[in-house]
């Protein structure tokens, strides 16, 4: 017998002794394959193959995963190749195991369809029992799973390597998988997805970093690269790290997520912003460091869209496919389509990002990239080269082949500028004439690229009004506000019923199976919500924390002050009102009393365990600590 052979003939003895004999099959096959096994027993090994969820619900999941989505999009572009050029695919799963994305072979994938191994099915192994992408998520490694070592006997013939994408926190939030034909997939194979589950994790870290972000490494030719360490400091304690800051400190994310940053690194971090360096830690060791100060707000990321047909309650049976913005949308898209700017207006937490990404979905550039520039969340001096790109030293700390910058990565799709207004007087000059002539020349004086791409941006603010005050410029004004989309307030909304009932599935009561009773959901109708979708969508993910799974939702579990504002008779009284509420903050302070009550809450439900707590709600760790100083008005322990 030869060695090649040697791998089945063991698994086939593995297989007759767990299936057959319902002994322990430990000894003939890898520990992890063993241990996935005694998990997926309560899996039928004669499971028929499940169909995959209706379309409507997967681009649902999709919205939810944009962030992972959006950050993986590289690396399956880049593994595609290999895995067609191999007859295998390449595949993205979120957190549960469902496959949100799957390129590859045009050969095999029918093959893949056939054993439901295609987007809209979840490969986790509570639904398909031992997979690589279902045990990667439960093992928490890069692993393989080939042949007969899949728990289902149809699933015999396929070879798969998956490698598991984690948060800044240590929190699984998908997968990378390569799946082929068994003789197709090997340690090359699990060796390229494990790197490229560490880009992804690179690009989300950066994507979602608020605060100060420390790139550093012991060989400091690797800042920048996706081989750099990265750590995020917020109010002084580390909240977040990739996985290789934790191999190179020989930390878990235990043991170094919300430690004090002065005790870890000492107390010259803060004096390192945007200039390379040496840190010395206090064990004595020296690490070169970038510090950058990150100023990417929750508003910033992208809300999950509520399609137009997903279904609705049967109270609002009337309202359920109401949506106040199809009109606008369809009216964007037409001038969009003509290659008109579009300018989208309206209230903070109105959805403008969402509602720009709905945009280019339904336009002519909907194959291609769409690209979000946070301009009120760059700092002046980092701005020009992130929209305009730069050529290899053009500063000091480039990177040694340059970057592209975002107005080129748009080309072929749309570029969204969120909060345009923000963008310093003395840069609208040359954004003006990028968007006039089309051509981007990056700083250190390169040659200039022609781009291709359809504008959308987003304010607000009043451009007039700035136009008028000297802060930005007439005539960029009217080359972006081509035409201009005025977004309702959540509480002008004709078709608040139906969206409060979707969103409030989508922040988390589908997965517990919750129902929202038709009083709890008259009672957020009526209410104001000054901070419009954003305000809703964290008060409805505190209402799902704070109900037990299979619960139904109503008025008396809401937050008190919801059931004694009802929203404005017309819009008129809704502008006034929203005139008060700039003028006097305090209607900030239900959204305050919300969280305190749910952290309460939570804390209670955890036998007052932090960590419980905050996996509970969602949050760092240190947001209830804080919490936690505040109510003994003293500074957070830990």
């Amino acid at each position: 017998m030869s060695e090649a052979q040697l791998p089945s003939v063991r698994v086939e003895q593995a297989r007759e002794l767990f299936f057959g004999q319902g002994r322990d099959p430990a000894p003939w096959i890898a520990p992890h394959i063993s241990r996935s096994w005694q998990r997926s027993r309560p899996v039928d090994h004669q499971a028929i193959d499940p169909e995959p969820m209706a379309l409507a619900l997967l681009r649902e999941r999709r919205e939810q995963a944009m962030r992972l989505l959006n950050c993986a999009q590289p690396e399956l572009d880049g593994l595609a190749e290999h895995a067609t050029g191999n007859g295998c695919v390449v595949i993205l799963s979120d957190a549960s195991g469902l496959i949100l994305e799957e390129v590859g072979s045009p050969d095999f994938l029918p093959k893949a369809e056939r054993i439901a191994l295609q987007p809209g099915v979840e490969w986790s192994e509570h639904n398909r029992g031992t997979n690589a992408i279902g045990t990667a998520l439960a093992e928490r490694e890069a692993l393989m799973v080939l042949g007969g070592e899949h728990y289902l006997a149809q699933n015999g013939a396929l070879g798969c390597a998956a490698a598991p994408i984690f948060t800044g926190r240590g929190e699984v939030a998908g997968a990378l998988d390569i799946s082929g034909e068994t003789v197709r997939v090997n340690q090359h194979a699990l060796g390229l997805v494990r790197m490229a589950a560490q880009q992804v994790e690179h690009r989300m870290l950066l994507a979602e970093a608020s605060g100060h972000v420390l790139r550093f490494h012991a060989r400091p030719a690797l800042i920048g690269t996706a081989r750099e360490g990265l750590m995020v400091i917020e109010g002084g304690r580390i909240v977040a790290a990739n996985r290789v800051a934790l191999e190179l400190f020989g930390r878990s994310w235990d043991g170094l997520l919300d430690l004090d940053a002065e005790l870890f690194l000492g107390t010259n971090w803060p004096r390192m912003a945007h200039r390379r360096s040496l840190l010395t830690l206090p064990d004595g060791r020296q690490i070169a460091t970038v510090m950058e100060r990150s100023h990417a707000p929750a508003a910033g990321r992208p809300l999950a869209r509520a399609p137009t047909n997903a279904p609705a309650p049967a109270m609002h049976e009337a309202t359920a496919q109401a949506d106040a913005v199809q009109p606008l949308l369809g009216k964007a898209v037409r001038v969009l389509n003509e290659g008109v700017p579009v300018l989208v207006n309206g209230e903070t937490g109105s959805g403008k990002e969402v509602f720009s990404r709905r945009l280019h979905a339904a336009s002519r550039r909907a194959a291609g990239p769409f690209v979000a520039v946070d301009c009120a969340s760059l700092p002046e001096t980092l701005i020009e080269s992130e929209l305009f790109g730069y050529d290899e030293g053009a500063f000091t700390g480039a990177r040694r082949k340059g970057m592209a910058g975002r107005i080129r990565e748009a080309h072929g799709g749309v570029l969204f500028l969120d909060e345009i207004a923000e963008i310093p007087l003395a840069l609208q000059t040359r954004l003006l004439r990028v968007l006039e002539e089309r051509v981007v020349t990056p700083l250190g004086g390169g040659q200039g690229v022609a781009v291709d791409f359809d504008l959308v941006c987003a304010t607000h603010g009043h451009l007039p009004a700035l136009v008028a005050a000297g802060r930005f410029r007439a005539d960029l004004m009217y080359r972006v506000a081509g035409f201009t989309v005025a977004l309702p307030s959540l509480s002008q909304r004709a078709d608040r019923h139906a969206l409060i009932a979707r969103m409030f599935m989508e922040s988390g009561g589908a997965a517990r199976h919750l129902r929202l009773e038709s009083d709890a959901l008259e009672a957020m109708a009526a209410y104001r919500w000054p901070g419009n979708v954003r305000e809703l969508r964290s008060t409805l993910r505190a209402v799902v924390a704070l109900a037990d799974a299979g619960d139904a939702v109503t008025a008396a579990m809401l937050p008190a002050h919801l059931l004694g504002t009802p929203a404005p008779a017309s819009a008129a009284a809704c502008a006034d009102a929203n005139a008060n509420t700039f003028a006097a903050p305090p209607h900030a302070e239900p959204l305050m009393a919300i969280t305190r009550h749910a952290i309460d809450e939570a804390l209670k439900g955890s036998d007052h365990d932090v960590a419980k707590a905050a996996r509970r709600l969602g949050v760092h760790r240190s947001t209830v600590y804080r919490h936690l100083a505040r109510q003994r008005g003293k500074p957070p322990a830990h």
